[in-house]
């Protein structure tokens, strides 16, 4: 836990994509509690949306604004980082959260579900660290955690779209790492295994639960923490911290 770095957030903005629920929903609440101001990017659900920023504001007393996007749309980010300049003036961390599954067996997958998983899932945290980068650069820091898989670590029968995608942020961390780190913009990577959430539905007989050697699904907690912790890391970028109970060591 960071009890004792709590508020080492304040004054911060912070810019969340697919903050409305699951994994990105935690997040938005652990950097919020640090003093993080918030906008939390979301697809389709502007009511889910709307309940974290009111939670945000009346349980950390922080700015919270919701702004509904497609990810994968190179003008709709582009307009939306234009959006959250003129409510926040700015942000020093971007937490690419949004994705997608179109689970299938490679032999049967349609190319419009390949080509919707990689969109969203890779594209888009493109879209948005190309048009957050000028934010960052204007701040003279930046902060940037793109949410992996241990599946683009290891593959996934049935998701090798998901895999794909996940495999390429990877990539995109190290790259973009390299690349902004003498502008002072640090690049890291969360790759969580099986966390507990309305996206991963019920596990409870999957087989591959036996496979984890802490012998349990994670928590969206969990992936908050290390958001958290690579939030405040001033000397690490480039890094893809596991937070899988062991499964991909």
């Amino acid at each position: 836990m960071l009890s004792s770095n709590e508020k080492m957030l304040n004054g911060k903005t912070a810019v969340v994509t697919g903050g409305s629920r699951g994994i990105g929903e935690a997040i938005v609440y652990k950097l919020a509690s640090m003093g993080a101001n918030t906008a939390v990017i979301f697809a389709g659900n502007a009511a889910a949306a709307e309940s974290v920023c009111a939670k945000c504001r009346k349980e950390y007393g922080v700015e919270a604004r919701a702004y509904q996007c497609n990810v994968a749309d190179f003008s709709a980010v582009k307009e939306t980082v234009a959006k959250i300049r003129a409510d926040f003036g700015t942000a020093q961390i971007l937490v690419n959260n949004a994705g997608i599954t179109r689970d299938g067996l490679l032999a049967m997958m349609k190319e419009e579900d390949f080509d919707a998983v990689l969109d969203t899932n890779l594209k888009g945290a493109f879209n948005m660290i190309r048009h957050m980068t000028g934010l960052f650069m204007r701040a003279r820091e930046g902060c940037v955690i793109n949410i992996s898989s241990v599946a683009g670590l290891m593959g996934n029968a049935g998701q090798c779209n998901y895999s794909a995608s996940k495999a390429g942020l990877i990539g995109l961390t190290k790259s973009a790492a390299r690349e902004l780190a003498p502008k002072g913009i640090r690049c890291n990577a969360i790759a969580p295994g099986f966390i507990a959430t309305d996206m991963t539905g019920d596990q409870a007989d999957n087989p591959l639960l036996d496979r984890i050697p802490l012998g349990r699904m994670g928590e969206t907690e969990d992936v908050a923490e290390a958001a958290a912790y690579l939030a405040i890391a001033k000397y690490v970028t480039g890094e893809v911290l596991r937070v899988d109970g062991g499964i991909a060591m």
